[in-house]
């Protein structure tokens, strides 16, 4: 059996017993798998040694100020936010435990660890949309149909559900508005353009009668059985359309969505324009998309800038 890293210590303190008590506690009580625990022990160890560096023997002792210079430490180690996330749950837990066991002197102290970074969305080149806005066969129905909603999704930046759960009576045609229900039933009105308008009239005078078959449903978009067509089956539209436009990554709905966004800041939108275009309820939420638009920024000053290249 191979030594780990809790043998090699022969001399142990209140901490080691502490810590062996919850790693414990982790096997039996949580079940959490060995590997999971030994991960966690890890982290802890480091924590306890740099308790017992500061002169501290006993939980009793640990005070917030320990903690925070422990947390500090962390940060200058440049772990990854994985990494990072991952000690401070186990620190959390491990702290969490110490006082259901009575074993923490003086007040307690939550563990605050740092927000995870959001990922920065995927967009597409605008040439990469115009190449996918080209793809739908419009001698068809549907392809008229998918034209529309191509547009429709890109001129207008919604959301699948948004698009697919679309009623006729939420179109005012001749102002290019869409009346769009978006989460938590909150409305909000959003212009689609003229491209996107030339695609709905087209479809709604010469493709939609063709999908009907006699139904009486309100959507706008059908499906070849005359229903409302489905997420999935847009999803799926925009793949094949993607992947006849020669674009190799995955490309779904919400891509659309971003990089509408991320067109709309390219060309000099406010972000808080952009937000109610969104229907996003707090703008930091919106702000993602200034992330994506620093590239932008990066390739204009390296296209301009007397000094970028040389």
């Amino acid at each position: 059996m191979r030594a780990t890293f809790r043998q090699a210590k022969v001399n142990k303190t209140e901490l080691d017993t502490a810590l062996d008590a919850f790693l414990a506690h982790l096997a039996v009580e949580k079940g959490l798998l060995p590997n999971t625990i030994e991960a966690y022990g890890r982290d802890l160890r480091g924590y306890v040694d740099n308790l017992e560096a500061m002169g501290i023997r006993s939980t009793t002792e640990i005070r917030e100020e320990a903690m925070e210079y422990h947390l500090a430490r962390l940060s200058r180690r440049g772990l990854v936010a994985a990494s990072r996330a991952r000690a401070i749950s186990a620190l959390r837990q491990f702290h969490r435990f110490l006082q259901r066991e009575g074993l923490l002197g003086g007040e307690v102290f939550e563990v605050r660890g740092p927000k995870r970074g959001r990922r920065v969305p995927r967009v597409l080149t605008i040439e990469q949309v115009e190449a996918i806005l080209s793809q739908p066969d419009c001698s068809t129905p549907l392809g008229l149909r998918d034209a529309a909603m191509l547009e429709l999704a890109y001129g207008a930046g919604l959301r699948a559900g948004e698009l697919c759960g679309l009623a006729l009576d939420a179109l005012l045609d001749d102002q290019q508005l869409v009346l769009v229900r978006g989460k938590g039933g909150k409305q909000r009105m959003v212009p689609y353009g003229r491209p996107a308008g030339r695609a709905l009239a087209r479809y709604l005078r010469d493709g939609r009668p063709a999908l009907v078959r006699g139904r009486l449903f309100p959507h706008v978009f059908l499906n070849h059985h005359g229903r409302p067509i489905s997420r999935i089956g847009f999803y799926k539209r925009l793949k094949q359309y993607a992947a006849s436009a020669g674009i190799a990554t995955d490309v779904s709905p919400h891509v659309l969505r971003h990089s509408f966004a991320t067109h709309l800041l390219e060309g000099g939108a406010e972000l808080r324009y952009v937000q109610e275009l969104l229907g996003h309820a707090d703008i930091s939420t919106t702000q993602i998309y200034t992330n994506v638009d620093t590239r932008h920024i990066i390739e204009v000053h390296r296209a301009f800038h007397p000094r970028a290249r040389s």
